[in-house]
């Protein structure tokens, strides 16, 4: 694939557009040899953190299409985003290559480091709605991680985009829906349910971004489930790096809708 200006700058080259050298350079192990498993471990981390990173990107674009009842871009946007959680998905499948023997030859070298600290994990929580204020602190005062979520926080989330698209699309939300506290997780709204069924048996255009959303939401939570299986495998009960609570703490988060209402209306349907 040929980086953009290529034809106006002979200098530019693929490795110089992507930043090769530099990307290349960020996998540092820490324990001696190195053990051969720590490699597999910072670059698939730090690929989660790429992917992340795209979610974010993705997620706003969506919202900016939700809030413009661009319902062909958000529905392909959010076709992309289950594309990546897929992907996010069958990458447990390489990490889950390394046994807990090779995981143990090198953990005490994560020292404080944890899975846990992940920021933009935590901002895609946020996004989705997944708002929890003791979050936020644990990032330190000052530390652009805490800013970026503190602004996250405060803001609607995906869940609170879609309600203002569905009412700009015709659809009669209810005022207590389109007028609840961003800063709080999307709790069942009952008198959002008629409205909801409504438009699945008459509007299937608003129904395929319906879809759509749950289809995240499914796919977040199956991440989550093969992730805690994972470190499960790896580690056990033992406690997480870094102090972190591990997989009774992980175990916890799993099968919680970002989306409740989208869920509650499939017996009426």
């Amino acid at each position: 694939m040929n980086a953009p200006n290529a034809a106006t700058d002979p200098t530019l080259s693929y490795g110089h557009y992507l930043k090769v050298p530099q990307l290349l350079s960020l996998q540092q192990c820490r324990s001696d040899g190195p053990e051969h498993d720590e490699m597999l471990f910072i670059v698939i981390h730090q690929v989660y953190e790429l992917w992340f990173k795209q979610m974010l990107w993705e997620g706003d674009h969506l919202a900016r299409a939700l809030a413009a009842c661009e319902r062909s871009t958000a529905a392909s946007t959010l076709q992309r985003m289950l594309t990546i959680l897929k992907t996010m998905v069958a990458q447990v499948d390489v990490l889950e290559t390394m046994t807990p023997v090779g995981f143990l030859s090198f953990r005490a070298r994560l020292e404080s480091a944890s899975g846990f600290q992940s920021a933009q994990f935590r901002e895609f929580e946020f996004m989705l709605g997944r708002k929890r204020r003791g979050a936020v602190s644990h990032y330190p005062e000052g530390s652009s991680e805490r800013a970026t979520l503190e602004r996250r926080f405060e803001s609607p989330s995906l869940w609170d985009a879609f309600l203002r698209f569905l009412a700009l699309s015709g659809v009669e939300v209810p005022a207590e829906a389109l007028g609840r506290d961003v800063r709080t997780p999307p709790e069942s709204c009952p008198a959002l349910h008629q409205p909801l069924i409504d438009l699945y048996h008459r509007n299937p255009d608003l129904r395929q971004v319906c879809e759509l959303l749950v289809d995240l939401d499914e796919g977040v939570q199956e991440w989550r489930y093969r992730h805690v299986k994972m470190v499960e495998r790896t580690i056990g009960m033992k406690q997480g790096t870094g102090g972190s609570p591990g997989v009774p703490y992980l175990r916890e988060t799993l099968f919680r809708p970002a989306f409740p209402d989208l869920w509650e209306i499939r017996s009426a349907l």
